[in-house]
């Protein structure tokens, strides 16, 4: 199951001869698999169950740390890969029996892999952090100057935005709303999942691929640890719709045609075989990129060979189910099919991910025992709704589940899930005291309702009203740091506090860290009488003015509203800021400064220019606006620490 590096090699995009030379290669692999599986090829009866591990790295301010090469230069360990963005990495467990201590073995060897690189990282002043979406990453981090320089996430990248043909959009609401444009794949790389293998026998992939499907929802529930993205309080487990969007290569024309996202759940159960999925995926989506093709699967299966089947795997690795199906050849050189669980997001501990792996592997193995059909007992629309509740709402979700019945996910996982996981893992043959702990793991967090998302979510709570947003939000990275360090799971967690930043001298360095990104804003042919009221109704001193196109074009001051009516008083005439535009009084001139500009030069810019206000752009529009209130209560920490470095 530690196949990644290798199927991550690839030449470029496909074009021409070269696209139909990959696309024959990869139905001569489908022909070649469907052979294997009518010649009882693959290997059976020999459970084994691994993990892929995403982490982010972050610098001593807790924001994004571009250091992925120089890890992977100094750790030289092939358990490690690379991910899309330089400040990701990921690491692969070794496969594991299921039976016996199968569980434990693979927690010790995530936590040791874990301790190497926290090691290289203390050399290179960064840390590790597991955590579904990391709540410091900016927009500004996701340049194509932070994708790793490989040919596979370039060609990908290319070949997404063209087939796209457009801005990426990305469209999330929740307690709060993200509305954002894109104009790469990057936006990917602000997810981190901790991704559950599962060795099947091909005669039971079908039946078993379909209960994977019904257990993705109850499955993410107990797991969600991704609720805020871009300073937005989205969903428990923003990752879902976040990547769904992020690799969404549908033009927009075709939107209303049903055409299916690269990221999706499927559209169907499937009916007897792996070939379904296979063919479906070859069938909707397009060949992106091509890889050397130096075999002929069906020639290498006839010579009695194992066939590597690279197109169909490359192919494969460029759609994103949910549950994905997976061809591999383990250590042994002998072929095996493995469904791979990848809802669940990265964190909150080592021990909670294994603990949601255990509660998801008994869960298939009792139901796997039981259910035949388990099509007959639930609608797949259920099932697919199912997820995005759980998405949506975590523990509170509300499911249908089998035979239509409606139940909330905290009891179901409690009264019915919990003991058939329990029966699950025993039947598996897994050590009682692995199995027992694991899902107490699980209960202890269920019955808390204490989910990663749900601890984020109280502790920016409990820190509402103090410090700034930034500041809340690096807080929750510094705590999540120090808590992985101790073992403890997310159950026993204290709340972080903004205490917990006081190391990270830098960590309010950058304007996006203070910037209001709630602002009201006018127009310049709007009438002066209404910006006056609205600086009276939300008591501010200043309003941008913006075109129809949220581009800035000036700026009111409270100065320049006074201005106005005292000149008019003077002059003995009456004001009609009815009928006089915004645009007679605005400054056009206007001083800004981006997202990414360090605090110590706005507080420099606004003292040079006497003004209290800089609005904040990106890409010639309009963002936020940063005022002296914002954070002239550091100012003095700010130069302290400046003058004293």
């Amino acid at each position: 199951m530690n196949e990644t590096r290798t199927h991550k090699k690839v030449e470029g995009e496909l074009e021409g001869e070269a696209r139909r030379q990959f696309t024959r290669a990869l139905l001569t692999d489908l022909r070649a698999l469907e052979r294997m599986l009518e010649s009882n090829a693959f290997e059976t009866g020999v459970p084994r169950i691994g993990a892929e591990q995403e982490l982010f790295l972050v610098d001593r301010s807790y924001h994004p740390a571009a250091g992925a090469m120089k890890v992977m230069e100094r750790i030289d360990d092939p358990h490690f890969t690379t991910e899309l963005g330089l400040f990701n990495l990921e690491m692969n467990a070794d496969p594991q029996p299921f039976a016996g201590d199968g569980l434990a073995k693979m927690e010790a060897q995530l936590v040791h892999l874990f301790e190497k690189v926290r090691g290289v990282t203390d050399q290179l002043d960064m840390m590790p952090v597991l955590i579904g979406i990391l709540p410091t990453i900016r927009k500004n981090d996701l340049g194509i100057e932070n994708m790793v320089p490989s040919p596979r996430y370039l060609a990908l990248n290319r070949a997404m935005t063209a087939a796209r043909g457009d801005a990426y959009d990305f469209a999330i609401k929740g307690i709060d709303e993200l509305i954002v444009k894109h104009d790469s794949v990057m936006v990917e790389a602000c997810n981190a999942s901790f991704q559950v293998h599962l060795q099947v026998d091909p005669k039971d992939f079908a039946r078993l691929y379909n209960i994977a499907q019904v257990l993705a929802a109850p499955a993410l529930s107990v797991a969600t640890n991704s609720p805020v993205l871009f300073g937005r309080r989205l969903w428990a487990e923003t990752r879902i719709a976040l990547f769904e969007q992020a690799v969404d290569t549908r033009h927009k024309g075709h939107h209303l045609r049903e055409a299916q996202a690269r990221v999706n759940f499927g559209k169907r159960w499937v009916r007897s075989s792996i070939l379904e999925i296979y063919k479906e995926d070859i069938a909707r989506f397009r060949t992106l990129v091509g890889t050397d093709l130096d075999e002929n699967a069906l020639e290498t299966f006839e010579r009695g060979e194992v066939p590597q089947l690279k197109a169909l795997r490359l192919h494969n690795g460029t759609v994103y189910r949910w549950n994905r199906a997976c061809y591999g050849i383990g250590p042994n050189g002998k072929p095996h099919l493995r469904i791979e669980l990848r809802v669940l997001p990265s964190g909150p501990s080592i021990p909670d991910e294994i603990a949601t792996a255990a509660f998801w592997l008994g869960l298939m193995s009792e139901l796997g025992a039981q259910e035949e059909d388990i099509t007959q007992r639930m609608e797949f629309d259920h099932a697919h709704a199912n997820l995005y509740a759980a998405a949506q709402n975590g523990l509170g979700a509300r499911f249908t589940w089998l035979d239509g019945e409606e139940v909330l996910a905290q009891p179901l996982v409690l009264d019915r899930l919990l003991p058939m996981a329990s029966d699950g893992l025993k039947r598996a043959g897994v050590n009682a005291e692995d199995a027992s702990r694991y899902l107490g793991i699980i209960e202890q967090r269920v019955r808390t309702m204490r989910t990663g998302a749900r601890w984020i979510m109280q502790s920016l709570g409990e820190m509402k009203q103090r410090g700034s947003s930034g500041e809340r939000f690096t807080a929750i990275v510094a705590a999540t740091v120090a808590r992985q360090k101790t073992g403890r799971t997310v159950a026993e967690w204290e709340r972080a506090r903004l205490d917990e930043i006081g190391s990270a001298k830098t960590s309010y360095h950058r304007v996006s860290q203070y910037m209001t990104t709630d602002i009201f804003t006018v127009q310049a042919d709007d009438a002066v009488e209404l910006v006056a009221d609205l600086m009276g109704w939300e008591r501010i001193r200043h309003v941008p003015v913006e075109d129809g196109k949220g581009r800035l074009v000036g700026l009111v001051s409270y100065r320049a509203v006074l201005r106005y009516f005292n000149e008019r008083e003077k002059e003995g005439v009456r004001a009609d800021s009815a009928s006089t535009p915004v645009s007679d009084i605005m400054r056009r001139d206007v001083i800004t400064v981006t997202p990414d500009t360090p605090t110590l030069e706005a507080i420099a810019l606004m003292r040079r220019y006497r003004i209290g206000c800089l609005p904040v752009v990106q890409d010639g529009h309009l963002v936020a606006v940063l005022s002296e209130e914002d954070f002239m209560g550091i100012a003095a920490q700010l130069l302290e620490e400046k003058l004293g470095g």
